[in-house]
């Protein structure tokens, strides 16, 4: 009996490796945390490009000058390409998609920070 049980439970903990090893490799193709607490901004958000949020800049909407994103306050570039879009007019630089959903939440906050930098 004893053994058997030995056995059931070694078969289990094969399962369960073989289930964390498909999560990770799974994992692979996601953007690694950008050291905000709870996972990162980006909470393993893919990295693949949305045309639609990651168009090119109007050539007439007002520049993002910030060099660090409005939303997670992370250097715009250290997690890759930044995601570019314009808002109203504004040009707006965020470090991930995962920010995208906190700036679409309240755009006026975070147009705010852009265009007080603009000021200085």
């Amino acid at each position: 009996m004893k053994k058997t049980n030995q056995i059931i439970l070694l078969a289990l903990c094969a399962a369960g490796v073989l289930a964390l090893s498909n999560k990770l490799t799974a994992a692979d193709n996601v953007m690694p945390g950008c050291g905000m607490s709870g996972g990162g901004c980006c909470g393993g958000m893919p990295m693949a490009a949305d045309s639609a949020t990651n168009a090119p800049a109007a050539s007439n909407a007002k520049p993002d000058l910030l060099k660090t994103c409005p939303v997670s306050g992370e250097k715009l570039g250290e997690m890759g390409k930044p995601l570019v879009f314009v808002y109203q007019d504004q040009e707006v630089k965020l470090c991930c998609k995962g920010c995208k959903k906190d700036f679409d939440k309240d755009p006026e906050k975070y147009i705010k920070l852009i265009r007080a930098a603009d000021k200085k």
